[in-house]
């Protein structure tokens, strides 16, 4: 059982064309398309919450936006992708505890 903490952030896509989404440190690119909206989920291990990068204790995230993209920095140990139903957008889980408890 996954005894950390987890951080959901949802990035929804307003506009009239395709978002990208880039998740860092992962470097990993997703297009939200216009009028849907993903999840962003961080996992720390830590008890208290915090993860690896993070410049305050409980701020899970950092965004940056520009007009055609957004980047959000997860600071937990790892990350994955829903959407707002909860169901995977991708799939690749870099061996998250929560995701996969024999890790």
């Amino acid at each position: 059982m996954f005894a950390g903490r987890t951080a959901r952030l949802a990035v929804s896509n307003d506009g009239e064309e395709p978002l990208e989404l880039t998740v860092e440190p992962w470097a990993d690119i997703h297009q939200i398309l216009p009028k849907e909206t993903c999840v962003v989920a961080t996992h720390s291990p830590a008890g208290d919450g915090t993860g690896p990068g993070t410049s305050y204790g409980d701020e899970p995230f950092e965004v940056q936006h520009r007009p055609d993209s957004v980047t959000v920095w997860a600071y937990g140990h790892c990350f994955h992708l829903s959407d707002r139903e909860g169901n995977a957008i991708y799939a690749y889980d870099y061996g998250c505890p929560a995701q996969n408890p024999a890790t």
